[in-house]
C-alpha cells in the first residue's frame, strides 16, 4: 500500500488518461464511455420507434443522416426500416444498454470511483486489473456495435440470443468469424470476463483495504451494495459466459449443445446436426445470470439515492442494519427466480409453483429498501438540491416498475402478458426512470467532487422535468397495449392486423383501438431525446466553467469521500483517515453543526453516544 503515497508520482498523458490505474481516472472513464453507449443504444430505440408508429413512411433525415447510402440500400426498403433491420436494432438495443450502458456507469463508474473513497483506500486492490477491466469492457462493446458495418449486419436474434434461432442466424455466410451473431458472442465473453475482473477487485477490496474503524456496520450502504452486486457479478456471469463459448462453439465447428436433432426450417428443410442439443439449457443459462443481472443494474442506484437522501434531509438513514440485511437477502434470493422468465416452457405446475413463491418473496427485501428511503425523508429538513430532486423522483417510479412485476411472477398470468408491451412497461419503468433517475441523481451528487465544479441548476431543472414527464408518456400506454395483447416485437406496431380485412378480425380491431397510442409514445421518445440536450452540455460545460466548489465538502456530508481534496490526487486521502462512527450521523442533539462526519475524532471518546443513543435522548425530551 506504501506505493501509492508515492509523492514523486507522474504519469505522463498516456498513463493518466488511457491507461491509467488510478480508480478515480478508471472511473470517469467507465463512466464516459458508458454514457456514450447510453447515448448510441437510444437512438436505436428512436429509430424502432419511428417504425412501430410511421411503418409506412420512410426514415426521415434527421434520423437517418449517421446512415451512409450503401448501409441505407442494404436494411432499408425504399427508405422504411424493414423487420430484420428492426431485429438488429433491437438485439442491439437492449444489449447495449444493459451490458454497455447501465451496468458500466452504475457498477463500473461509481462502485470505481467512489467505493475506495468510502471506506479510506488508497486505490483499488488490483488496479491494474481494474485497468484490464475498463479495456475488456471498451473492446467488447466496440466489437459488437462495429458489427452493424459487416456484411451479415449485426445480431439479429433479441438481446436474450435464444437458440435456435441464433445458432442459425447468419449460418449462410462463409466466414464465420466475420457475421454479427458471432462478434455478438465474442463481444459478450469479453464483457463478462470484464465484470469478472471488476467483481474480484472490487470484493477483495471491500474486505481487506478498509480504514481504520471501518466496522461492517460502519461502511456506508452504498459499499454494502456494491460488494452484494461483486458477489452476484462473480457467481451469475460466468454460466452465460459458458453459454456463449458454447454456441460459439456450435457455430465454428458444428457441435449440438443447444440445436436439437431433426430442427426443420423452410429454408434448409431438416438441419443436419450431431444431435441431442436442448435450447432449454441456453435459456436456463442465460437467465441464471439474468435476474441477477436485474439487481446488478438496480442496486448501484439504490445506493447512490440513499447516499444521498440522508445527505439532503439532514437526518440518518431510517433502518440502516434492516437495508443491509435486506440487500443481502436480495441477493440471495435472486439466484432462485430466474424461471419465471421460463413459465411457457412447460416446467410443471411443481416447478412452477416454486419459482411463483420465490419470486413473490424476493418483492419483501425490495419494500424493504425502498420503504426504507422513503421513511427516511419524513421529518427532514428536505434541502430540494439537484440530487435531491432525481433521488425523489427515483422513488415512485422504481415503485411502479416493482408493482406491475408483481402479477408476471404468477404464470396464470404471465401466459397471457408473456412477450407483450406489458412486460417492456414494467422492465422499462425499472430500469429507465428507475434506474438512471437514480444514477443522474449520482452524477449530480458527485460530480463537484470529481471536477472540483458543480452542475449547473437551470439546466439541471430543464433536464429533469421534461424528462420526468416524457417518459412516463412512453412506458405508461406499453401497460395499456400490453395487456391488449400487444406483441413486443412487431416491427409496424400491429399495423398488418389493422390492415387485414378478412373475416371478423376480432383482434384487429382491438389492436386498432390502442394503435395510436404508438404514435403518442414514439413523440414522446423524440422530444425526451432533446430533453437530455441540457443533460449533455451541462456535463461538458461545467468541467470548465461551472462554479468552482469552495470547500472539500460541499454538502455537508459524514461520508469518507468528502474528507479527500477536489478532485481527489494520487492515493485519495492527505492524512491517516480512521473512522470513528457509522455513515449517517446528522442532526445530533449534543452537536451544533447538523452533520459530524466519520473522521472527526470525538473529544472524549467514552462521552460519544451512538446515533441509537442520540435518537432515544431526543426522543425522550
Amino acid at each position: 500500500m506504501s506505493d501509492h503515497h508515492d509523492d514523486h508520482h507522474n504519469p505522463n498523458f498516456i498513463q493518466k488518461y488511457i491507461f491509467s490505474t488510478d480508480h478515480k481516472m478508471i472511473g470517469i472513464q467507465y463512466g464516459i464511455t458508458a454514457l456514450l453507449f447510453l447515448l448510441f443504444g437510444f437512438f436505436l430505440m428512436m429509430v424502432m420507434r419511428w417504425s412501430i408508429a410511421y411503418p409506412n413512411e420512410p426514415l426521415p433525415e434527421w434520423l437517418g443522416w449517421v446512415f451512409t447510402d450503401e448501409w441505407k440500400g442494404r436494411w432499408l426498403i425504399d427508405g422504411k426500416v424493414t423487420g430484420e433491420t428492426y431485429n438488429m436494432f433491437g438485439a442491439m438495443h437492449g444489449t447495449i444498454m444493459v451490458f454497455l450502458g447501465v451496468v458500466p456507469l452504475g457498477f463500473g463508474a461509481f462502485g470505481n470511483y467512489v467505493t475506495p473513497l468510502q471506506i479510506g483506500a488508497p486505490d483499488m486492490a488490483f488496479p491494474k486489473l481494474n485497468m484490464m477491466s475498463y479495456w475488456l469492457y471498451l473492446v467488447g462493446g466496440l466489437m459488437m456495435c462495429g458489427s452493424f458495418f459487416l456484411e451479415s449486419g449485426t445480431a439479429k436474434s433479441g438481446w436474450t440470443n435464444y437458440p435456435p434461432l441464433s445458432a442459425l442466424a447468419d449460418s449462410q455466410h462463409p466466414n464465420q468469424f466475420f457475421t454479427g451473431q458471432t462478434q455478438w458472442l465474442l463481444g459478450l465473453v469479453m464483457l463478462i470476463s470484464s465484470s469478472l475482473l471488476g467483481s474480484v477487485n472490487f470484493i477483495t477490496t471491500i474486505i481487506n483495504l478498509r480504514a481504520k474503524g471501518m466496522t461492517w456496520m460502519r461502511m456506508p450502504f452504498f459499499v454494502w451494495a456494491m460488494l452484494v452486486t461483486g458477489f452476484l457479478l462473480l457467481l451469475a456471469f460466468p454460466p452465460l459466459e459458458v453459454a456463449g463459448i458454447m454456441q460459439v462453439v456450435d457455430r465454428f465447428f458444428g457441435s449440438s449443445f443447444f440445436q436439437p436433432t431433426g430442427l426443420y426450417t423452410s429454408a434448409q428443410g431438416v438441419v443436419e446436426q450431431a444431435g441431442g442439443g436442448s435450447p432449454l439449457l441456453f435459456q436456463h443459462l442465460f437467465w441464471f445470470l439474468g435476474h441477477p443481472e436485474v439487481y446488478v443494474l438496480l442496486l448501484p442506484a439504490i445506493a447512490c439515492v440513499a447516499e444521498i437522501i440522508p445527505c439532503n434531509t439532514r437526518k440518518p438513514l431510517w433502518g440502516y442494519k434492516s437495508m443491509v440485511y435486506a440487500v443481502l437477502v436480495l441477493g440471495f434470493l435472486s439466484f432462485i427466480v430466474w424461471a419465471h422468465h421460463m413459465y411457457l416452457t412447460g416446467m410443471g405446475p411443481s416447478v412452477s409453483t416454486f419459482f411463483q413463491t420465490t419470486t413473490v418473496l424476493i418483492s419483501v427485501p425490495s419494500v424493504i429498501l425502498i420503504t426504507s428511503m422513503i421513511i427516511s425523508l419524513w421529518g427532514g429538513s428536505i434541502r430540494f438540491t439537484m440530487p435531491m430532486i432525481w433521488a425523489c423522483a427515483f422513488l415512485p417510479m422504481f415503485g411502479i416498475g416493482g408493482l406491475t412485476g408483481l402479477p408476471l411472477a404468477f404464470n396464470l398470468v404471465d401466459l397471457h402478458l408473456h412477450d407483450t408491451y406489458y412486460v417492456i412497461g414494467h422492465f422499462h419503468y425499472v430500469v429507465a426512470p428507475g434506474i438512471l433517475f437514480g444514477l443522474f441523481a449520482g452524477i449530480y451528487h458527485w460530480y463537484p467532487k470529481m471536477f472540483g465544479r458543480h452542475m449547473n441548476n437551470f439546466l439541471g431543472h430543464l433536464h429533469f422535468w421534461p424528462s420526468l414527464i416524457l417518459i412516463n408518456f412512453v412506458f405508461f400506454p406499453m401497460l395499456i397495449q400490453g395487456m391488449a395483447g400487444f406483441h413486443r416485437r412487431w416491427y409496424n406496431g400491429g399495423d398488418a392486423y389493422v390492415q387485414d380485412k378478412g373475416g371478423e378480425n376480432v383482434y384487429g380491431q382491438t389492436v386498432a383501438e390502442y394503435i395510436d397510442l404508438n404514435q403518442v409514445m414514439s413523440v414522446a421518445v423524440f422530444l425526451l431525446a432533446l430533453a437530455q440536450l441540457p443533460f449533455i452540455i451541462n456535463l461538458f460545460t461545467a468541467w470548465f466553467s461551472g462554479k468552482k466548489v469552495e470547500s472539500d465538502n460541499p454538502w455537508d456530508a459524514t461520508t469518507l469521500e468528502w474528507a479527500t481534496p477536489t478532485p481527489p490526487g494520487h492515493g485519495n486521502f492527505t492524512f491517516d483517515i480512521a473512522t470513528y462512527r457509522g455513515p449517517y450521523e446528522y442532526s445530533r442533539p449534543d452537536r451544533e453543526e447538523d452533520f459530524t462526519p466519520q473522521w472527526e475524532a470525538p473529544q472524549k471518546p467514552s462521552a460519544e453516544p451512538s446515533t441509537e443513543e442520540s435518537v432515544e435522548a431526543k426522543d425522550a425530551h
